[in-house]
């Protein structure tokens, strides 16, 4: 993973039982990891690349975890205040904690059934932080009351706390509030990304990088982070033998470039691409290779 990041250098004798542990909790935690990250931030394409920042930093310590056991918390730990790091920088952060309180001794309101746990995971963006995050983890997730408290850094009854008022502010929500309508992009960037499409469904790679700026960034999920210029980005769709071709289209209400790839006769969806559009040039390239967990209704 981050093939170009700088990681650490470990003598081999410390590749040990906390390693093997690192990689097998991953393969096991990642898709509620992400699942998690996308409600807290509202964005699948946020959520995945918290979600991989997350992992990074767990790597680069884990030779400061003493028990593997605790792995898994430890993950969700980081993940959740990386996700609280992004609401602060939202501005919702003040607004959270003007209504919340460590209130012990409320006694939390009947949790969710298994039928409702979707309509719940679209609608949870709509509480503040504290009460997202215990909803997701308990009624979603389904972890127990323990196990949210250690995770969120709070305790039991802070949780049943958190859990009381979320419910019930949930309650009151209308159902038509789920899903999210595509944010429209100002004309001079939607004519931009329509004609990255374009280009890029012609394999003109050329046509490409003059859209690009001289020192554009390329994030490619678990392979690549660096300077689109370093990388060999494009030869890898060319090399693809799949036939497969990018519409623009939405995630979470985003724009978003979709890649789709032939299935018999049908084009599915398979990963989604970020652009970051600054003075009429792209500086910053998000492709979420391999992640197919991004894609949902896309």
């Amino acid at each position: 993973m981050w093939l170009t990041k700088d990681l650490p250098r470990r003598p081999a004798g410390l590749f040990d039982a906390r390693y093997r542990a690192f990689l097998e909790t991953v393969s096991d935690a990642r898709p509620q990891l992400h699942r998690y990250c996308a409600r807290m931030t509202g964005s699948r394409l946020d959520g995945e690349d918290l979600m991989q920042e997350t992992l990074f930093e767990a790597y680069t310590k884990i030779d400061t975890l003493d028990d593997a056991g605790k792995l898994k918390p430890w993950l969700f730990r980081i993940a959740h205040n990386r996700c609280i790091d992004l609401l602060r920088r939202r501005d919702a952060r003040a607004r959270a904690e003007s209504a919340y309180s460590e209130d012990v001794g409320v006694v939390a309101a009947e949790p969710v059934t298994s039928d409702a746990r979707r309509a719940v995971e679209r609608l949870v963006g709509h509480l503040p932080p504290k009460e997202r995050a215990c909803i997701l983890l308990k009624d979603v997730l389904d972890y127990s009351l323990e196990e949210t408290a250690e995770f969120v850094g709070s305790t039991v009854g802070g949780v049943k706390s958190a859990l009381s008022r979320g419910r019930a502010k949930l309650a009151d929500l209308p159902t038509e509030r789920v899903g999210e309508p595509a944010r429209p992009l100002d004309p001079d960037t939607a004519h931009l990304l329509q004609r990255y499409v374009e280009l890029f469904n012609r394999h003109d790679w050329d046509g490409i990088r003059r859209l690009t700026s001289a020192d554009a960034q390329l994030r490619v999920a678990d392979c690549f982070d660096g300077l689109l210029r370093n990388s060999p980005y494009f030869a890898e769709y060319d090399r693809n033998p799949k036939p497969w071709i990018m519409e623009l289209g939405a995630i979470d209400g985003e724009p978003a470039l979709l890649v789709l790839f032939q299935r018999g006769d049908e084009w599915q969806v398979t990963w989604a691409i970020r652009v970051h559009v600054t003075d009429g040039l792209i500086d910053r390239i998000e492709d979420y290779y391999a992640c197919p967990w991004i894609v949902g209704d896309a």
